[in-house]
């Protein structure tokens, strides 16, 4: 258990930050540039020293203001895995990979070479990389260096999205085949809501939220720091059977059962689904003869206040639900809260390829 009660000030910032990580988890640090993310993983780190409180991992103090505890980086047990990977360009990849490695650890060498999928590299050097190898041999060095926390600033911004999807499944695995604890820092949502166990919004340097993905990603009040565009509710979803006559996954869920386009997953796989708010419509009625799919009965819960021609609507249909739909049709449909209404998600708008397991 990671345990962080400390603050801090740079300048004219002051950060304020309290939290715990579960061991074998990954929370993710989420906020707009210049709310503090990389500088509390820094302080965790022990690149930065805070002002006053405590951080503790397990029963080790890495830092004690009271106690006078300040242990320096390479005492703290801490992989830390940066946006740029920083290899070194003179050293193979195998050179690389072990420097800085234990004598004695936890992680076996070829074990971790092939969960990351890097056997092929190991005789190149970091400048004949792409951008997507360099980061998996930055995070196999970082974890050979047997960390008991591993913390990720940003470790995927510089690659494109299509590079980005390919690392995705390898963090997963750290934490589902290796059981290692990550503090993850990241400012796009997808990365967040496919990776995260827990969540933790950052504001101004402090923490203006934190708690299940699912749970934060519904709250409307939290949409402008979560991203006003790409609202949206989280739905925790589990794999149960696939069409493969139409391509279709059908996926349960507290709400009953979303069909989405998509190949087959043992069934019981764990996943979650993003639905944008923006795909949602809502009916009064049950639609006949329509290509909607997806058509959930429920009523609303939350309608925001927000001035101009679009309104969110937070719904419950056994799981929450976010439609946004325009102020004229709020009051035609005379919606207010505990309305009994029809959400309509089309399945083409649900991209299966994003959901995590």
């Amino acid at each position: 258990m990671l345990e962080v009660d400390i603050t801090h000030r740079k300048g004219q910032f002051y950060l304020r930050a309290e939290f715990t990580a579960e061991p074998g988890s990954i929370t993710a640090l989420f906020g707009h540039s210049g709310s503090g993310k990389t500088t509390l993983v820094n302080l965790i780190a022990g690149l930065e020293r805070p002002d006053r409180g405590r951080i503790t991992q397990g029963e080790r103090v890495l830092f004690d203001a009271e106690q006078g505890i300040d242990l320096p980086v390479e005492k703290r047990r801490l992989g830390y895995v940066f946006q740029d990977g920083r290899l070194f360009p003179h050293l193979s990849v195998r050179s690389n990979l072990r420097y800085g490695m234990k004598q004695t650890t936890s992680v076996d060498f070829d074990q971790l070479v092939a969960l990351l999928n890097i056997e092929s590299l190991l005789q190149r050097r970091p400048g004949t990389l792409s951008g997507g190898e360099k980061q998996r041999v930055a995070i196999g060095r970082a974890l050979l260096a047997d960390p008991a926390l591993l913390l990720m600033d940003e470790p995927l911004a510089s690659l494109d999205s299509s590079r980005r999807g390919g690392i995705l499944p390898f963090i997963e695995r750290l934490r589902d085949e290796l059981g290692v604890t990550i503090i993850y820092v990241s400012h796009a949502i997808d990365e967040v809501i496919r990776l995260a166990d827990r969540l933790i919004l950052l504001s101004d340097g402090e923490i203006a939220a934190s708690g299940g993905v699912e749970d934060l990603m519904s709250r409307l009040d939290l949409r402008p720091m979560t991203g006003r565009y790409e609202a949206g509710a989280v739905l925790a979803a589990e794999f149960a059977s696939y069409d493969s006559e139409y391509g279709l996954a059908h996926l349960a869920f507290a709400g009953g059962t979303l069909t989405v386009p998509g190949g087959e997953s043992p069934k019981g796989t764990k996943l979650r689904v993003r639905i944008r708010a923006r795909d949602v419509s809502l009916s009064l009625s049950a639609p006949k003869d329509s290509s909607v799919l997806n058509v959930f009965a429920g009523r609303v819960t939350e309608i925001s206040t927000d001035e101009g021609a679009q309104v969110d609507v937070r719904l419950d249909i056994g799981a929450p639900l976010i439609a946004r739909i325009t102020r004229k049709s709020v009051n035609e449909l005379r919606l207010v809260p505990g309305k009994e209404v029809f959400a309509l998600v089309k399945a083409v708008a649900i991209d299966r390829r994003s959901m995590g397991n």
